[in-house]
């Protein structure tokens, strides 16, 4: 939990300091249902076999996710380089990223169950939200960087950040505390956190106490787990949020995330 919130804090400072806006999808909110679109497999087909027809395809049908992987995920440079697609192709090339990206695709085959959870909080929290756009959700490969990529009415979800807190290749680089979020469980429940938090980031982060950051993720937090529909995220904070609103019944959740003073909020030690 305390990886979540140290990363969570992170992104925030990221959407504060850069107000990340990428090019919107064209999305009707009027009855649209979320279903991941399957970016990856494009991806996979070109960095396992080479198939210049799949980069293609990710480039014409897909240039804001490739550019966001390419520049800002992986950080191999600029799209329009004349050897990107090269140093995109060797990237991978690595024996380890080649198993990563065979086991993401075999344990993602069907997503039918993290389509139907992502309708069933998106749906909850229309209702509390109703002017908040539904997102355009793709999944991707990023090579074990980032788990969750949101953009402007985007959320990309890398698969290979999912395969498991026992999953033997991440013994190698990651604790076992850190471990213990990268499971399918997790991508739904993240996916709600990043989401909401790039709608409403804390405003003057860097002024603010460690515990106002804390308070504003355990918010966020909190909002999720409404969407989920029960208490999967934990935490004092999450609790002291909890108890805020049982006080003050008068507050609607659109209220509370727009609220960005702590003051009335106590947290038991």
């Amino acid at each position: 939990m305390r990886k979540l919130l140290v990363l969570l804090t992170t992104v925030l400072f990221f959407f504060t300091a850069c107000d990340l806006k990428l090019k919107p999808f064209e999305v009707d909110d009027s009855g649209h249902r979320i279903e991941v679109c399957r970016y990856d497999r494009l991806e996979s087909q070109y960095i396992t076999t080479g198939d210049f027809s799949a980069l293609q395809q990710m480039n014409m049908d897909y240039p804001i996710e490739t550019r966001t992987l390419i520049e800002d995920v992986l950080k191999l440079g600029e799209v329009n380089d004349p050897q990107i697609n090269h140093k995109f192709l060797a990237f991978f090339q690595d024996s380890t990223l080649q198993a990563i990206v065979s086991d993401a695709e075999s344990q993602y085959a069907n997503m039918d169950d993290i389509n139907s959870q992502l309708n069933n909080a998106f749906e909850r929290l229309k209702k509390y939200l109703p002017e908040m756009p539904i997102p355009f959700v793709y999944a991707q490969l990023s090579a074990l960087d980032q788990s969750i990529v949101i953009g402007d009415k985007t959320i990309g979800i890398s698969l290979d950040k999912y395969l498991g807190k026992d999953y033997p290749l991440y013994e190698k680089y990651y604790l076992p505390s850190q471990r213990e979020s990268m499971s399918r469980e997790y991508i739904v429940p993240e996916c709600l956190n990043f989401y909401l938090l790039s709608l409403y980031p804390m405003s003057d982060f860097e002024e603010r106490s460690q515990l106002e950051r804390d308070l504003h993720i355990g918010k966020i937090m909190w909002v999720s787990n409404v969407a989920l529909g029960h208490k999967f995220f934990k935490s004092r904070y999450i609790d002291a949020i909890d108890k805020y609103m049982c006080r003050n019944k008068n507050v609607n959740i659109e209220q509370l995330l727009k609220n960005n003073n702590y003051s009335n909020i106590k947290v038991h030690q």
